[in-house]
């Protein structure tokens, strides 16, 4: 590692700089602009060159997945950085876990010189025995901030103010914000969708049809009037419309002039997670606004699409085959979706889920292999499996150790590493509890803060004994893998008295399986299959591998190759 004089002079000034909506009550005080101007000449005025801004505008501080942060923090694992400079301890983060984590062991790992302006701190100076306080007040000033928000979204939500962003079709009234009215271009796009689901179009044709009238998604569209919106913003194909995307349109009540809220919830102010609301916590207010769809031909199509999911469901049921969810493409990653051939019933047959003919993806070839076929190949290799088991047991074990070893050490490391900072913390934690105690008795810190701090270091406290429990065990049972080993050595005898093929049965043996497209024509037509075994991946071993050839067409025979072919 380099000397931390070395690094300071040829490494990065990183100034981080961020601002949330949570803060918009602070004034210019905490502005992007204002917090650049400052760390700049504070940087300068200290002669540490070489800055460069690391911004995340529109971020809250409980969530460290924020982009200028993790660029931030990839360019101190490459080395680049050497200094970071921020306004005050709040601008890295409102998490006091997640900002200890940092200024007590990511950034002192890496050696990184952390200066807060304000809080007036260097870590060059030494250790400032207030600053885990201080995080922890700033955690809770977040907490405070998203009670109060909540407190206020339900007084709008149950007055009937729409809480969520007007739906594809409606746009915010110049005049009056909290009233929505139509966007004639989209909204006649939402009338075209309803119209075709009457007419007995299913959601992929319609879908497929808006792509090729080169109709802009909904995400796109906003994009092209200069509306914000969350979610995906660089689609590949901006016309691309997905049958999930039509669905919920026609799934829209509020096309029918409606104003429903709270149909999504999150957990706490730290996980910003939107969950599903059951319906009996919706507040509908109707007639609110314009209609896009008039009533009752919005529930004509609730109707439809009812009947549409339980004939879909029930198919489903009937199609349910032993290798569904297991088959994956090896182009794209993407999985083989279970098909049955139109003109003929009785030819069941995998191909990608992502194919650009079919399903209007991004993949080049189809990767079809019949049901029977695959059925066939992975019966073919568990038999050879087993025919090795059974002629030399003691070289079939040698192989499963020796082919799982290196993943076992380099598991092994990672834990061990993990165990030593999670002691590590649980020291510190104890240590920053006794302070605490003592700046309660000198009366530096109130009793009720005492009180909520020592509840903070105690719940982490039980964190990390837990952690460093389970982390002792995961090492304790690295042995396990013999156990597994035996696990996997029984499903291949068991297979070996009844020759046959259940779903538990493969779940027990096998992870997934990669299908490759065909290759060749005519008598050298060939595809290779990849299977992944359970707590060993692929496996290769020192036998002859046959091949399977089967007519996956009339008058088209395949020859199917395993991975050591």
């Amino acid at each position: 590692m380099q000397s931390k004089t070395k690094r300071e002079i040829n490494g990065i000034t990183a100034l981080y700089c961020r601002l949330s909506r949570d803060d918009g009550g602070d004034g210019d005080s905490n502005s992007i602009a204002n917090q650049k101007k400052l760390l700049s000449k504070f940087a300068k005025d200290r002669g540490l060159g070489n800055t460069k801004h690391y911004v995340d505008d529109g971020y809250t501080g409980t969530n460290f997945n924020r982009p200028g942060f993790q660029q931030m923090i990839e360019d101190i694992e490459a080395g680049y950085v050497s200094v970071v400079i921020v306004k005050d301890m709040s601008r890295l983060g409102r998490d006091y876990l997640q900002v200890g984590y940092y200024t007590e062991t990511f950034f002192p790992d890496h050696n990184i010189r952390l200066i807060s302006v304000n809080d007036g701190t260097d870590s060059d100076e030494g250790e400032d025995g207030f600053a885990p306080i201080r995080n922890v007040i700033n955690e809770l000033y977040a907490r405070d901030i998203s009670r109060k928000i909540r407190s206020s979204h339900r007084l709008r939500g149950n007055a009937g103010e729409p809480l969520s962003p007007p739906p594809y079709g409606y746009m915010k009234s110049t005049e009056n914000k909290k009233k929505w009215i139509i966007e004639p271009e989209a909204a006649q796009i939402v009338r075209d969708i309803f119209r075709m689901c009457l007419e007995g179009k299913g959601n992929e044709t319609i879908a497929r049809i808006l792509q090729e009238r080169k109709v802009l998604v909904p995400m796109a569209y906003w994009k092209s009037k200069g509306l914000g919106r969350g979610g995906t913003q660089n689609q590949i194909n901006p016309h691309k419309w997905s049958k999930g995307t039509v669905a919920k349109i026609l799934a829209n009540q509020e096309y029918c002039g409606d104003v429903i809220n709270f149909k999504t919830y999150s957990k706490s102010f730290k996980n910003k997670a939107r969950l599903e609301n059951p319906r009996e916590n919706w507040r509908i207010f109707k007639d609110v606004h314009e209609p896009i769809i008039d009533r009752e031909v919005f529930e004509q199509v609730q109707e439809l699409v009812a009947k549409t999911k339980r004939r879909s469901l029930k198919k489903k049921g009937e199609e349910k085959h032993l290798f569904s969810g297991m088959l994956y493409c090896a182009d794209c990653g993407s999985k083989l979706w279970y098909r049955t051939n139109t003109n003929n019933n009785d030819i069941h047959f995998y191909s990608c889920c992502n194919y650009k003919t079919d399903t209007r993806g991004t993949c080049e070839t189809r990767h079809y292999i019949r049901a029977d076929a695959i059925e066939e190949v992975v019966r073919l290799e568990l038999r050879r499996l087993a025919s090795f088991l059974q002629e030399d047991e003691e070289a079939f074990v040698t192989l499963l150790a020796r082919k799982s070893q290196e993943d076992l050490k380099q598991e092994k490391k990672m834990l061990e590493s993990e165990l030593q900072r999670c002691l590590a913390r649980k020291e510190k934690v104890s240590l920053l509890y006794e302070n605490l105690y003592e700046y309660s008795v000198s009366g530096k810190i109130s009793e009720e803060s005492f009180m909520e701090m020592s509840h903070k270091y105690e719940l982490e406290k039980m964190e990390l004994k837990t952690k460093i429990s389970e982390i002792q065990a995961r090492l304790t049972n690295m042995g396990s893998q013999e156990k597994n080993h035996g696990h996997f050595l029984a499903a291949i005898r068991r297979f070996m008295e009844m020759d046959k093929l259940t779903a538990p049965l493969l779940r027990e043996l096998i992870d997934h399986i990669t299908v490759y497209e065909t290759e060749g024509t005519g008598k050298n037509r060939s595809q290779r299959v990849v299977i992944h075994y359970r707590f060993i991946g692929m496996l290769e071993y020192p036998h002859t591998d046959p091949a399977y050839t089967a007519d996956t067409r009339k008058g088209v025979a395949v020859k199917y190759l395993t991975q050591s072919a």
